[in-house]
């Protein structure tokens, strides 16, 4: 018996999935008769952010599993911060969580600071925990890296401060802000 292994490559699962989130989000907010466009854009748009951040956080994924499959790679797995970084990572990982605060305020309305940046770092340590568990368990080909918590938490905190000084402006304010019906 030799190791069991499985290559999930990123686009066929990551189109499909995208559109079946448009289709599904779709269906919710119709069946709960809140269908309008721009809920439907702000959906779409949270789709497809969890479709990107997938894509950029678990896919193309290489899998092995077996009692040939030999140990986990356990070096992938990096629990002290480091200065030594390398800063085009930390950048690009705080960049993922940018347009968090904005997401959830469209499609939620969440809008207190501590809880954007709580939900951005659950989602970050989500992440990084899933990465732990399939070096550990399948020899997940990605890295489990204490700095990737650390920048998409400072992401989310620069994305909150910049949605919410957009949000200062009367025009993009009114651009998202569904008006209640009757009024006009």
């Amino acid at each position: 018996m030799g190791a069991e292994q499985l290559k999930v490559p990123a686009l066929p699962v990551l189109l499909p999935l995208g559109a079946v989130l448009m289709l599904l989000s779709w269906l919710w907010l119709r069946r709960r008769d809140r269908l309008t466009a721009r809920r439907l854009l702000a959906a779409w748009a949270l789709s497809w952010y969890a479709v990107a951040v997938l894509g950029a956080t678990m896919l193309p994924m290489s899998l092995s599993w077996g009692p040939d499959a030999g140990s986990a790679e356990t070096w992938r797995i990096l629990l002290v911060p480091s200065l030594s970084t390398r800063r085009r990572d930390f950048v690009l990982n705080a960049m993922m969580t940018l347009p968090l605060a904005a997401l959830l305020h469209l499609n939620f309305g969440v809008t207190d600071r501590l809880r954007v940046v709580r939900i951005g770092f659950l989602l970050s340590l989500g992440i990084e925990t899933t990465q732990l568990m399939l070096i550990l368990t399948l020899h997940g080909n990605r890295w489990a890296d204490v700095n990737d918590l650390l920048s998409n938490t400072i992401g989310t905190i620069l994305g909150y401060l910049g949605w919410w000084r957009l949000m200062r402006s009367a025009r993009v304010r009114n651009a998202v802000t569904e008006v209640p019906a009757g009024v006009r």
